[in-house]
């Protein structure tokens, strides 16, 4: 009898992270403890406006986890299901703060499976700490002259001061 080869787990994170917070980074440092290997897909993001262009906020996501051998950071344009099949990953890592992010993710996630049946979703909610903290609300308080230092990691915090003077 043969012992079974554990299967190697890659979960994608998919999101335009503009910018990436400290929320962000809470649930893929816990991803790094349930998956081999966690991929950041940074979306280009054209139905959004974002602030930060996609070549800053790839290079953001890479400075965050450089020190994770096991996080890379790429970046996307398509549909996510075939994304996910192209990088064979396990499953979709997603953040849950509230309900309301529940019924989005929900329905996200059914339609995804009803375009690949082999899609799975994996919902990790953030610490309570970062519950609260969306990138939009960053963006916005940064764009207001108030401080976000709390609430991004330092190289995003410089980025913004870089962006908004």
């Amino acid at each position: 009898m043969t012992t079974p080869t554990p299967q190697h787990t890659k979960v994608l994170y998919p999101g335009t992270f503009d910018p990436i917070t400290n929320g962000h980074v809470d649930l893929v440092t816990r991803a790094v403890k349930l998956f081999d290997e966690v991929v950041i897909a940074v979306a280009l993001g054209h139905h959004k406006k974002p602030l930060f262009d996609f070549e800053e906020r790839v290079a953001l996501v890479e400075t965050v986890f450089a020190h994770l051998p096991q996080v890379s950071v790429v970046g996307f344009d398509g549909l996510l299901v075939d994304f996910m099949r192209e990088k064979n990953a396990t499953a979709v890592l997603r953040g849950l703060r509230a309900m309301s992010d529940f019924e989005y993710e929900f329905q996200l996630a059914n339609m995804n499976r009803e375009l690949d049946d082999n899609f799975e979703a994996v919902f990790l909610t953030p610490s309570q700490n970062y519950s609260f903290i969306s990138s939009t609300m960053i963006r916005e308080i940064a764009k207001l002259g108030g401080d976000v230092n709390k609430f991004v990691p330092p190289c995003v915090s410089r980025a913004f001061t870089q962006k908004l003077g």
